[in-house]
């Protein structure tokens, strides 16, 4: 009793501290940033206390308490308008565009051509020539004293999002006129976290693992922030790489390969996933079901709008100092510069490589979490929305210990230091390379490396060849 009651007072603590975040801290900027890590590290201690009482709860409750508590928090990341990011405005004029037959690709929102499509909400009146009294959630719009505001980042660029993620955005802004604010997206981030709670409770009673692991979902801080108050496209794109490895793993690989197609069309970081799913090549049909799904998303918006379709995403990668090496926080205290880049693509490439020989095609969360995670570690990810993809594969592999990587970017969101954020990801590596080195036995290592090493390929070739010259043959071997 006394677990379940701390459970239930620990949940209903950190929905408090939730809701006190996005309601009083107001949004954050620039001298405004030790409240909002402050706030982070105490809603990330009073989930783990909650989580760490929730595995002492009665099985016939878990459930209920995951799932209740998930939605308790999610309401209380309601409870304001996004407080670190303005990305959801882009998503909503996307929609908007979109619902006037026009392409999100064709036109920069500072653009001329869609000045008719501008809400207020999105786009106000400057105040006094200026929209200094509205920053740092509006800027100028660039269209002179008398012009407008906006709330949306990048106004004199065009889109960067692919076609499952303005379908999505369409989706959402279809059912809302277009004065409707940011919560049909927030209440979208919400219905998406629950159903990926949902489904994740699904997954561990059919493998017979214990329901808690959900709450790391459910209950997480980064998910109540990033998918619901910020509404970000990530938690879309998460939901399907998570739905699409799991159908792959549990032998629907069509099925699971449009819904890999899909996740990275929404945002092309869940192309991470697939790599462990190749293990001994079972159901690797998947992968090419994926490729063309996602090829498919592209052709309406290719037909209209031509190369366009590639939007702001090159500038994008320039911009975030992917091309020459300077945005990787741990690998540049070696290899500065473009050499950054070099070894950063290695590092993802090797990870790659040991996921797939090392996943068991029946069970590749533990593989999904390593190249997710290195390549956290790798690339450093300056945003705490990416670390959404990482949640549901912790969850389904009990790798707990690869959660601290996600702590370290959410830090990294609210106090954008690079000094402090090396620190954040080198215990974050230390926390994972300690709980790896804990919990793997030395037959654990004896036979990854004999899998890195194709040795147990060249053994079934062996134990196959007498078989085959005497007649007979293996179960295996008849499948």
């Amino acid at each position: 009793m006394v677990p379940t009651v701390l459970a239930v007072v620990g949940v209903l603590a950190l929905a408090g501290v939730v809701a006190y975040g996005v309601t009083h801290l107001g949004f954050l900027r620039a001298g405004h940033r030790s409240p909002f890590v402050a706030w982070t590290l105490i809603a990330w201690t009073v989930f783990a206390a909650s989580v760490l009482a929730l595995r002492f709860v009665p099985a016939r409750w878990t459930t209920w308490l995951v799932v209740g508590g998930g939605l308790v928090v999610g309401l209380a990341a309601l409870a304001g308008p996004p407080n670190t990011s303005t990305d959801s405005a882009r998503y909503a004029w996307d929609g908007i565009v979109q619902h006037a037959g026009v392409s999100p690709y064709a036109h920069t929102p500072q653009s001329g051509a869609l000045a008719s499509l501008r809400p207020d909400w999105l786009f106000p009146d400057k105040v006094d020539g200026t929209c200094k009294p509205l920053e740092p959630r509006f800027r100028g719009l660039g269209d002179g004293a008398d012009g407008h505001c906006v709330a949306i980042n990048r106004p004199d660029v065009v889109t960067i999002y692919p076609p499952m993620a303005q379908l999505w955005f369409a989706l959402v802004r279809a059912f809302v006129p277009a004065t409707a604010q940011y919560m049909p997206f927030q209440v979208a981030g919400l219905l998406l976290s629950l159903g990926v709670t949902v489904g994740l409770v699904a997954v561990l009673r059919r493998t017979g693992r214990p329901v808690w692991w959900a709450a790391l979902w459910a209950w997480s801080p980064l998910v109540a922030s990033e998918a619901v108050t910020n509404s970000h496209v990530d938690a879309l794109g998460a939901a399907l790489a998570t739905a699409g490895a799991v159908l792959v793993a549990f032998g629907r690989p069509i099925w699971g390969g449009i819904a890999l197609g899909a996740a990275t069309a929404s945002k092309l970081i869940p192309a991470l996933v697939y790599p462990p799913l190749l293990g001994r090549w079972r159901h690797w049909w998947a992968i090419p079901v994926g490729i063309a799904v996602f090829a498919a998303l592209y052709v309406p918006y290719v037909l209209s709008t031509g190369p366009k379709v590639l939007g702001y995403l090159p500038g994008y990668l320039s911009e975030e100092g992917y091309e020459d090496g300077s945005r990787f926080a741990l690998v540049s205290l070696v290899f500065p510069g473009d050499s950054g880049t070099v070894v950063v693509g290695l590092l993802v490439l090797l990870a790659a490589f040991v996921a797939w020989r090392l996943s068991d095609p029946a069970s590749p969360w533990s593989g999904e979490v390593l190249l997710i995670g290195v390549t956290f570690l790798a690339v450093s990810p300056r945003y705490p929305w990416y670390a959404l993809l990482l949640i549901p594969f912790v969850v389904l592999s009990g790798r707990w210990e690869w959660l601290s990587i996600g702590l370290a970017i959410a830090l990294r969101g609210v106090w954008p230091s690079t000094a402090a954020y090396r620190w954040w990801l080198a215990a974050a590596l230390l926390v994972v390379v300690v709980g790896t080195l804990a919990r793997t036995s030395r037959s654990d290592w004896a036979r990854w490396r004999d899998r890195l090493l194709f040795r147990d390929v060249r053994a079934a070739r062996t134990a196959r060849t007498p078989a085959m010259s005497s007649g007979t043959g293996s179960a295996e071997d008849v499948r």
